[in-house]
């Protein structure tokens, strides 16, 4: 039973720290019914830090070992399944109805940006689950990599490990930018249902690791060292687009005469109420952001070595399936918000997200 509950343990002590644990105290986009500011408690990467503190004190004490969640996997993921399902009937059937069938409800959820608690130990529920799924992503991907080490030691396969070095990375470098994704499409577009509850509880943290599911029971494939570059390369340049476009687009909604990184300043189209940024990474496509997360997960996939395996192939299949229908769905949004001068930023950055293609 102990692998059934891991994740419910992660997740209360992943709770407990980010209401005890100092934190930023930050205002949002969103805002409330008074047309305030919704305001944050951010501290994820000091929760990521203790949480894996706890992690290694356990291993050394000889509680569990290094590979934990490897060994836990499947018990962990039906534990974490479980849960996602019972926070989805508690989050929306404890809400008022919202005027969709009852199973749209469950899905997509009934409240929008729902908090608790008092202005110094506030927990946002999407900021929370976030957390949740990041650190136990970050487990999961740590384990199962050293699950490989151990299983073929001295022949630690350099793909697992890159891998597990650039999946990390992208876990750290989502938290320290915490503040950047209040102003993204999760935060003000989508509300709290199956969807997001038992994606963050159970799918962000199990599925975006797929290519280990496959792969940390191998030997090393012995991928040419120039396939290990170009996957690292894909990687860095999804990162880049990626992040590069949600630094600017939080750079000019809380400060709009910044420049990126002191250099690019922003130029934007306005109709007296409304403006939209279209240079910089926004003039190269609409959605440019989506653009960098399919690269990233493609530079994943391939650093593990095995490109004819489908199974890695799943995780850049799975962001095509999310984000294509979301950018529809955004430009929709944009065009009933902004009107004409949707149809003027449209004429301006015709591509949707690959420039030049789609």
């Amino acid at each position: 039973m102990l692998g059934f509950f891991a994740p419910w343990l992660v997740y209360s002590t992943v709770l407990v720290l980010h209401v005890l644990l100092p934190a930023r105290d930050v205002s949002g986009y969103v805002r409330n019914a008074d047309g305030q500011p919704l305001r944050y408690r951010l501290n994820g990467p000091l929760v990521l830090l203790a949480v894996l503190a706890l992690y290694a004190a356990a291993v050394h004490r000889g509680v569990i070992g290094w590979d934990f969640f490897w060994d836990h996997r499947w018990k962990g993921l039906a534990g974490a399944c479980t849960l996602g399902l019972l926070f989805t009937f508690a989050i929306v059937l404890g809400a008022p109805a919202a005027g969709k069938s009852l199973a749209a409800e469950l899905y997509l959820g009934r409240r929008e940006n729902p908090q608790w608690g008092t202005l110094r130990h506030r927990v946002d529920a999407k900021m929370v689950l976030y957390l949740f799924g990041a650190v136990q992503l970050e487990l999961n991907v740590l384990s199962f990599a050293a699950h490989q080490a151990l299983a073929y030691p001295g022949e630690a396969s350099p793909g697992v490990i890159l891998y597990a070095a650039l999946f990390s990375f992208f876990v750290v470098e989502y938290l320290l930018f915490e503040e950047v994704h209040l102003y993204t499409y999760d935060f003000f577009a989508e509300r709290v249902g199956f969807k997001l509850g038992w994606g963050c509880l159970a799918f962000y943290p199990y599925f975006y690791c797929v290519g280990l599911w496959s792969v940390a029971d191998r030997p090393d494939p012995h991928a040419p060292a120039a396939l290990l570059v170009l996957a690292a390369l894909v990687f860095l340049a999804g990162w880049l687009l990626s992040r590069g476009a949600n630094l600017q687009k939080f750079l000019f909604k809380t400060r709009p005469e910044a420049k990126l990184l002191g250099v690019l300043a922003p130029r934007a189209i306005c109709d007296g109420e409304h403006r939209l940024l279209c240079n910089g990474f926004w003039g190269l496509s609409r959605h440019i952001n989506y653009l960098g997360e399919i690269s990233m997960a493609v530079g994943l996939t391939l650093a593990l070595g095995w490109p004819l395996d489908p199974w890695p192939w799943l995780y850049p299949l799975y962001y095509l399936a999310l984000l294509l229908p979301r950018q529809a769905d955004d430009d929709r949004r944009c065009a009933r918000k902004y009107g004409a001068l949707w149809q003027e930023y449209c004429r301006r950055v015709p591509s949707r997200i690959v420039p030049g293609v789609y």
